[in-house]
């Protein structure tokens, strides 16, 4: 697993090198890229402040549905819970022994599920810190977790490309969904939560069906591995960005 994490950070390393690499060449080429007016309401922001307390690299931070608290999780091994004001930490949750890829919120902010480098799926008390349990049955690293709009469901995506669908309450798996061929980074439930959408290192998107597991549909256009993916407020159109630098937009005729 370490040599697979290895080959991935080198990885991602050579992508933004070449990236880089590309961007100055177009600048050479076309002259400076032109300055964009800032949108209104953008204009008067700011960094207001820092969260200090991670020793390692940052993989994810969510606010709580409230906006009163922040999440995050890092490869420090830490999960850590911030007063979203003061920036005060408020509390750390270890002793797992793994890196944390992801942390969200429930959607009533009472949980915190975190996904781990080693496989585990581990659901917190938001208030209290207490770990309220553990959803096993990845055999590899948990790139990303997301509770559905409900909250009655967690949706988990891993680095050997399957997906599983957990009910939220009695920790039980019932669907493990095993389409994608590659790393599965992002993952997004419908606004109305009947349908899953996921992206991966295959360089496909993929459409769910929520409740049975079942693949509706495949994705496919994009020239590299899948980073994000997300539905439109009114759950008709898909957003996607890749590896390649390209965002699509997805949707009926």
């Amino acid at each position: 697993m370490k040599k697979r994490r290895l080959l991935f950070t080198l990885y991602l390393l050579l992508w933004y090198l070449a990236g880089s690499c590309k961007s100055a060449a177009t600048h050479t080429s076309q002259g400076a890229a032109p300055s964009l007016e800032p949108l209104p309401e953008a204009e008067g922001f700011r960094e207001l402040g820092a969260l200090t307390g991670h020793t390692g690299a940052v993989y994810s931070v969510a606010y709580s549905p409230d906006g009163r608290r922040i999440v995050s999780g890092s490869y420090d091994e830490t999960i850590k819970i911030w007063d979203a004001r003061s920036g005060r930490q408020l509390r750390s949750l270890s002793g797992y022994h793994s890196e944390v890829y992801s942390a969200a919120y429930s959607p009533d902010g009472r949980r915190i599920v975190s996904g781990m480098v080693n496989g585990d799926i581990k659901v917190w008390d938001a208030d209290s810190g207490r770990e309220l349990g553990t959803l096993p049955g990845h055999t590899d690293y948990v790139n990303i977790v997301v509770y559905s709009p409900d909250g009655t469901r967690i949706v988990s995506g891993a680095h050997n490309g399957v997906i599983k669908i957990w009910d939220a309450d009695q920790a039980r798996e019932p669907a493990s969904l095993t389409g994608h061929r590659d790393a599965v980074f992002s993952l997004a439930y419908s606004p109305d939560g009947k349908r899953i959408i996921s992206g991966a290192f295959d360089k496909t998107i993929k459409i769910w069906d929520a409740a049975t597991g079942q693949e509706l549909k495949t994705l496919s256009g994009h020239k590299d591995g899948i980073t994000a993916v997300a539905y439109s407020p009114d759950g008709r159109r898909i957003i996607s960005g890749s590896f390649d630098g390209s965002i699509k937009i997805w949707g009926p005729d």
